[in-house]
């Protein structure tokens, strides 16, 4: 594959992730302003099999705020970086997203849930790419 080609999955590949940053953002905001039983009757509006609500515990309702803001807002802060060519944010995402692909997998442990396996999947098809391209960043970087 040219590299020119490359360059474009490597960039429509990291839009995709912010897009999912911004979802996590919208999501942890909503869990924070939104009471538990408002969040759990509008679920029951949208499933009529009431399985999204019977999953969703008011408990776990900061956990989940805490847990998609903070995810949105680190992913959001790397895409930034690796469309920007920052060279920080690529050693940072390979971590980052290593950290995620790890946990991932550790809740699929618990709920095999395949989604989890897929969302590794596309993280580490990102980190491949973003390994490609900090390659070809610090090949082309002026040598003092």
């Amino acid at each position: 594959m040219q590299e020119k080609r490359i360059h474009q999955v490597f960039v429509v590949s990291v839009l995709a992730k912010g897009a999912h940053a911004v979802i996590e953002i919208a999501g942890g905001l909503l869990l924070y302003l939104f009471s538990a039983d408002a969040i759990t009757r509008w679920l029951d509006r949208i499933d009529r099999n009431e399985w999204l609500a019977r999953h969703f515990h008011a408990n776990e309702q900061q956990f989940y705020a805490f847990y998609l803001l903070s995810h949105g807002l680190i992913k959001s802060v790397l895409v930034f970086g690796l469309l920007r060519e920052k060279l920080w944010a690529y050693p940072a995402s390979f971590a980052v997203f290593g950290l995620f692909i790890a946990y991932q997998l550790y809740r699929f442990s618990y709920t095999h849930d395949l989604m989890l396996i897929a969302l590794s999947i596309f993280d580490l098809f990102v980190i491949y790419l973003a390994v490609h391209e900090y390659r070809l960043l610090r090949k082309h970087l002026p040598t003092h």
